[in-house]
């Protein structure tokens, strides 16, 4: 079987970007039409983290979001999607690693991301504790949307990812949000979920409550260095935080 590693690598992308003319992770801009617009104004000034070459931008711009900031770190993307969609005014493209976000702070009304997180977990061993670098990593990228988003701005995520895995870095008090999100089925029975986090908003109490549980369950996991990282099992985990997950 093909290792899913690749996704991570630009210069994958790269090779990718010079041949492939537009793939939509996930569903198209339709299918998110009535969440996104229910969390975003048409005014707002919006970030695209990841773009690619979804039509996801495109149909948003057609849509009346006209103030949309794209970035991706494979500057053969970029070039491909400015030269594309040079016919819209107002759409910016910029060669950038989300690791690395170069804005002011307070720059955005919305932060927008649809697999993006996804691509970057996806040699991860287990689903139930994420890997230092990988939690490293995922708090540096969103402590950085944090600092870009205006106080009451949305960060949006769109992702396969069930709550009791993605509100393992999304619900944390360090962000200075609140976490909430929609489920979205489909005719394949394939679950899909819009996260919104909303800045300057405290965390729900039970979202708090599964922060505490997470993160001594984490200490707990660093601190038996000499153990395999399979002696908890993801059923024992599952049994701890069902209770917790239940009402958030």
């Amino acid at each position: 079987m093909e290792s899913n590693v690749k996704y991570k690598e630009k210069k994958y992308w790269n090779l990718r970007y010079a041949e492939e003319d537009c793939y939509e992770w996930f569903k198209d801009y339709s299918f998110f039409r009535m969440f996104i617009r229910r969390y975003v104004k048409s005014n707002d000034k919006i970030l695209m983290l990841g773009c690619g070459n979804s039509k996801l931008s495109a149909d948003m711009y057609a849509d009346g979001f006209k103030n949309i900031v794209n970035v991706d770190y494979s500057e053969v993307c970029i070039q491909n999607m400015r030269e594309k969609h040079i016919d819209c005014p107002g759409m910016m493209w910029m060669t950038m690693d989300i690791k690395d976000l170069k804005f002011d702070d307070a720059e955005f009304d919305v932060i927008l991301e649809k697999g993006t997180l996804d691509a970057l977990l996806v040699d991860e061993p287990d689903r139930w504790q994420l890997s230092e670098p990988a939690y490293k990593t995922m708090e540096t990228i969103l402590l950085q949307c944090g600092q870009l988003l205006k106080t009451g701005g949305k960060f949006l995520s769109i992702t396969f990812e069930q709550p009791m895995f993605r509100k393992r870095i999304y619900a944390r008090k360090c962000l200075n949000w609140s976490v909430n999100y929609h489920t979205i089925g489909d005719t394949g029975c394939i679950e899909y979920f819009v996260y919104y986090m909303t800045k300057g908003e405290e965390l729900s109490q039970s979202d708090q409550d599964y922060e505490q549980a997470v993160s001594q369950r984490r200490q707990l996991w660093l601190n038996e260095t000499n153990l395999p990282t399979t002696l908890v099992s993801s059923h024992q985990e599952e049994n701890d935080f069902t209770k917790i997950m239940v009402d958030s």
